[in-house]
This record gives C-alpha cells, structure tokens and sequence, in this order.
C-alpha cells in the first residue's frame, strides 16, 4: 500500500533536487564560464551580479536539502 506513496515521494524529492542544480547551474556556472570565455562583458559594478550569484547558489542548496528531507517522509 505504501509503494505508490514512497514513489511519488522519491519522485517529488528527485523533482526538488534536479530543481536546485539547475539553478545553481544557471546561476552560478553559466555566468562564471561567461565571463571566463569573454562571452559577455564585465559590468561596472560586479556587485548586482555577486548577489544573484550567491542568492542562486543558497536557493539551489536549500531546494536540494528540502529534496533530501522530503526521502525522510518514506514509510516502510
């Protein structure tokens, strides 16, 4: 009885998890390999661009935890 409950929690917990790389992903790395390969130009102040950054990278952590912490909801 408890099969399709657990699948659809791994499901969800996967779903959170794959959701927080992407973001880090997009916010962290696409931006930094920009930058190294001089695809976009340095702006005048890297201060807007360091908080998006770190912001991405603090939500995309906090998905992934709340991924591993919704696996703790599986029943025997």
């Amino acid at each position: 009885m408890f099969l399709i409950a657990n699948e659809r929690i791994k499901l969800t917990a996967s779903w959170l998890s794959a959701l927080g790389i992407a973001l880090v992903a997009a916010g962290v790395f696409a931006p930094l390999a920009a930058f190294m390969y001089g695809l976009s130009r340095p702006a005048p102040s890297g201060v807007p661009l360091s908080v998006v950054t770190v912001a991405c990278f603090a939500v995309g952590v906090a998905l992934h935890v709340l991924g591993r912490l919704t696996l703790g909801r599986l029943r025997e």
